[in-house]
């Protein structure tokens, strides 16, 4: 938390007593009746699972893979049954938050439909009922990337400032905040599981000591908390990302006359198979000086960092097909893992390319196959 919201101690209190929750009744009459101490300034803390059931969110069945494609918009990484979601929310979690625990067997709970709309209702009955100003948070339970274990985190909130933006801000030592940006109602979530647990059936707690958190008025919600896809460097699981390689366009991109890192080419070209003992070979033109006239030759920028002559090793015609095909693959791969670090790549026949000058590099029994030229991208 900030400095200033850690004025004083922060409590966190369960709200014991709050019996099974049926389709349509009234959380925050139920709050209000269980936890009467409630104060202005307080931060109450809901358990989604009442907050769906309250809602009628209770489906009938056993078949929960059926649920969870139904929540969800997209796959975003799968290992047997186990699937991890985004849901229409935004949300990614394992099973789209379909849960088969704390309902009657035979039957499965779906997140609410919008839980900042639920928060802002509880937040009003409470207002209504209590007379308090109060911040409301609905939870449920997320896994965390590179982290073992599970914690409740933030699905639904009214009346907290939920993201605290520093960047632009200094630390103590006079360097500027860039990235930081604490999500306080994250954290207050997972303060208030402490009291509440998983089994304990204390589904609602009440958080004293962070009034600078609590707001005037509703605010955005939870949904100041979603990562766009476009924003997400990890939107997908490692065996989605290979799959999603495989769809990327290898259309010929065109090259742009721009510097370009090297960096990206080296990686790109880490893709490309051990040569030892092949009988095809890649010949990098290293010298501006001998890549110029190749390039101007097919009409190619002469910034392009990366230019090699391909070739095949005399033999027999089973021998050569074989390293033809060979280098062929080399070739795809290659051109993919441009696509990958966004580069563009153009491979141009031999009997398009006058490779005398560096005809003394690719050995003298060998056959020219092809040229490969690797740069920025124009589009």
């Amino acid at each position: 938390m900030s400095g200033d919201a850690l004025a004083g101690a922060v409590v966190v209190t369960p709200v014991y007593g709050i019996p099974e929750v049926q389709p349509g009744d009234d959380l925050a009459e139920l709050i209000a009746t269980h936890a009467p101490h409630v104060a202005d300034g307080d931060i109450v803390v809901v358990s989604s699972k009442i907050v769906s059931k309250s809602e009628g969110r209770v489906v009938e069945g056993t078949d929960r893979a059926a649920a969870v494609r139904s929540e969800t918009v997209r796959v975003v990484a799968e290992r047997g049954t186990t699937q991890i979601v985004q849901t229409r929310h935004g949300f990614v979690m394992a099973a789209g938050g379909v849960d088969a625990s704390n309902v009657a067997p035979g039957r499965l709970l779906l997140l609410p439909i919008d839980s900042d709309h639920s928060a802002r209702e509880i937040r009003r009955g409470l207002t209504e009922r209590l007379g308090v100003h109060v911040g409301v948070i609905v939870t449920d339970t997320f896994g965390r990337p590179w982290r073992l274990g599970q914690t409740d985190l933030a699905i639904g909130a009214a009346g907290v400032r939920v993201l605290e933006e520093h960047r632009g801000r200094t630390d103590a030592h006079g360097n500027e905040l860039v990235v930081t940006a604490p999500a306080h109602a994250d954290e207050v979530a997972g303060a208030a599981e402490l009291v509440k647990g998983k089994v304990a059936q204390v589904p609602v707690a009440v958080v004293r000591g962070l009034r600078t958190l609590v707001t005037a008025e509703d605010g955005p919600g939870v949904r100041a908390l979603v990562r766009s896809a476009e924003d997400d460097m990890f939107r997908l699981g490692a065996r989605e990302a290979r799959r999603e390689a495989l769809r990327l366009s290898r259309d010929a991109r065109e090259l742009a006359d721009a510097p370009t890192d090297v960096d990206l080419v080296r990686r790109a070209l880490d893709s490309v198979p051990d040569r030892a003992g092949s009988r095809w070979g890649l010949v990098e033109v290293e010298e501006a000086q001998l890549r110029k006239p190749i390039l101007d030759t097919v009409g190619l920028p002469s910034s392009v960092p990366y230019v090699a002559v391909a070739y095949v090793g005399s033999g027999a015609f089973a021998e050569q097909a074989a390293a033809l095909l060979e280098l062929g693959g080399v070739r795809d791969r290659l051109i993919l893992s441009c696509a990958v670090e966004g580069l563009a790549s153009r491979w141009l026949p031999a009997s398009r390319v006058d490779v005398t000058a560096v005809g003394s590099a690719v050995p003298q029994d060998a056959e020219v196959v092809g040229l490969l030229a690797i740069g920025a991208s124009a589009s």
